[in-house]
Parts: structure tokens; sequence; C-alpha cells
């Protein structure tokens, strides 16, 4: 399952990204905006990384104007690695090496068919573990307040 959130300026984006995961047979579950009155996004990304860091849904997709405002309040959750990306080759590699469980993009930064592109490439791809297991646990490790050295 996957969680999506967005504030007022990425509904119409929003409803393109559920238009993509209906084509690839993905369950998701929409935690607002429904609206286009104006609302604040930390509100919508916090309740989709929560819904990612309890493991209601598996991993989460983000949108604001720019994806900057709804990551950055995504990755206030304990145990979420949100990603911003406005091409495909960052988010495909976030997934791969650092295993992101949440993607965000800007309404106002890609066009409808690069989001897309941008979602399926995340997507579709998988954590390699190996060298990059430890970098991931050493994130996990900041999310306890632990120090690294």
């Amino acid at each position: 399952m996957i969680a999506l959130a967005s504030d007022h300026t990425a509904l119409e984006l929003k409803a393109e990204i559920k238009k993509l995961l209906d084509e690839m047979g993905l369950e998701y579950k929409d935690f607002g905006t429904c609206t286009a009155e104006s609302c604040d996004y930390p509100i919508f990304g916090v309740r989709a990384a929560k819904a990612v860091a309890s493991g209601e849904c598996d991993r989460g997709i983000v949108i604001c104007g720019t994806g900057v405002g709804i990551s950055l309040a995504a990755n206030k959750v304990p145990g979420i690695r949100c990603v911003v990306c406005s091409e495909p080759y960052s988010a495909q590699l976030s997934r791969r090496h650092n295993d992101s469980n949440m993607l965000a993009f800007g309404a106002r930064v890609v066009g409808p068919e690069l989001a897309k592109m941008i979602a399926r490439v995340w997507l579709e791809a998988e954590f390699e573990g190996g060298r990059h297991q430890r970098r991931v646990d050493m994130l996990a490790a900041l999310d306890r307040r632990e120090d690294l050295e």
C-alpha cells in the first residue's frame, strides 16, 4: 500500500499519480488534502509519513509546490527516508542505495509525465542492501538520537 499526500497546489498532480498507481496495480491510501482550499503541507506530509513508519503503508509519495517543504515534514518522523526528486536517476538510486521509503516532488517543478516517470522508476527499484545496509543502519541510529562516532 502506498501512502499519498499533497497540499492544495498539487491536487491535479496527485490525481495523475493515482492513475499511475492504478495502472501499476498498486493500492494506495490518500491522506489528503482533498480540496483546493489553501492548507498547510506539514499536516498531510506527516500523516502519510506516520502511515509508512508504522507499517500501515509500505512506501509513500508526497507532493507540494516544490516537494521540499512536504519532504522536510515527512523526514521529521523517525524511520522516514524521504527524498525529493526532479528526475528519475536520483529516484532510482535513492531506492537502491538509501532504501528511501518516501518520494517527494513539486507540482510547480515537474510536469505530470515526468512525475509519473520518476514515481514509476522509484516504485520499481529495490534496495540493494550489501554495503548500503551499513549506511541505512546509521540513518536509523540517528533517528534514535545515537552518535555515529
